[in-house]
């Protein structure tokens, strides 16, 4: 079994800042791929960023230069820090993780940008 909690979101001004948190109930230092998505009101699901081998990150082209992935394997988390924030990025962040065929989710955290 793996639970993942997300932890972080709030609601910002326009060009604020947050750091999301995704705890893991299990070591995830044999999670060779996290990720965060998220879905906007109205909205699919979309990928945010992901991390790979704990080393290679991607980003979605609308946040790009602004968000970063990260993980710590000691503390058994996935973090997210978001930069430079817009009201676009107004969202339900989740956290992602894939093992096998098996895709395992967070609940969510509400991410909200506004004036």
């Amino acid at each position: 079994q793996v639970q993942l909690v997300e932890s972080g979101g709030d609601s910002v001004q326009p060009g604020g800042s947050l750091r999301l948190s995704c705890v893991a109930s299990v070591s995830i230092f044999s999670f060779n791929t996290m990720a965060w998505y998220r879905r906007a009101p109205g909205k699919e699901r979309e990928l945010v960023a992901l991390i790979r081998d704990g080393i290679r990150t991607t980003y979605a082209d609308s946040v790009k230069g602004r968000f970063t992935i990260s993980r710590d394997n000691a503390k058994n988390t996935v973090y997210l820090q978001l930069n430079s924030l817009k009201p676009e990025d107004t969202a339900v962040y989740y956290c992602n993780v894939k093992l096998a065929l098996t895709n395992f989710w967070g609940q969510g955290t509400q991410v909200t940008v506004s004036s």
